[in-house]
């Protein structure tokens, strides 16, 4: 992640003038804006098509950022409203798990790194089952790291709304994750308490 300092910085010396600037954003969010995406259903070339439409929009409205806000909700609040659009025009297939993810580095066995990775695409999985108003605080919360407000900013909800749909979503995992035969006490805890992408 980028420094806030450095990046309001470069915001304000995009606005300056200086537009290539802006490149060094784009590569301090991108991966984030495409995961949230890929999470949200879209495929591969949708995503990354759609996380260059949302910096192009967010380039073009640049302007009326407040630099005391949260720059990374308001590119998250410009993607999810990109996807949403998109939505209205198509449906999105189930997203197979491919490079999206990176695998969980294990400093122990092969074994365990394999064990880990399938463990988290399993819960990846049932975390994309969600309904979407449940997975997106959800995917916002735990994988992006915003904070209630800022995941109301970008939802439009109020903070009780939000910490009300996490809490629904993740009783929602817990009781997908019950229902399953042979599932690890390792997923079941990551899921509960949101811990999937580490």
């Amino acid at each position: 992640m980028i420094d806030p300092k450095r990046e309001s910085m470069l915001i304000e010396q995009v606005l300056a003038g200086r537009k290539e600037v802006f490149a060094e954003l784009v590569d301090a969010h991108k991966n984030k804006i495409y995961g949230l995406l890929r999470s949200m259903g879209a495929g591969h070339q949708d995503a990354q098509d759609y996380t260059q439409e949302a910096f192009v929009k967010a380039y073009r409205k640049l302007a009326s950022y407040r630099l005391e806000s949260s720059f990374a909700s308001w590119l998250y609040t410009i993607a999810v409203n990109v996807l949403r659009d998109a939505g209205r025009r198509k449906s999105f297939p189930q997203a197979p798990e491919e490079e999206a993810y990176q695998a969980v580095r294990d400093e122990n066995t092969p074994e365990r790194a394999l064990l880990r990775k399938e463990t988290r695409q399993e819960a990846l999985q049932l975390v994309r089952e969600l309904p979407e108003q449940y997975r997106l605080v959800f995917l916002l919360r735990y994988t992006n790291e915003l904070s209630y407000d800022e995941i109301g900013s970008v939802t439009g909800m109020t903070v009780d709304q939000v910490r009300n749909r996490l809490h629904r979503a993740r009783k929602q995992l817990q009781k997908k994750l019950k229902g399953k035969e042979g599932i690890s006490r390792e997923m079941l805890e990551s899921c509960s308490d949101g811990r999937i992408h580490s």
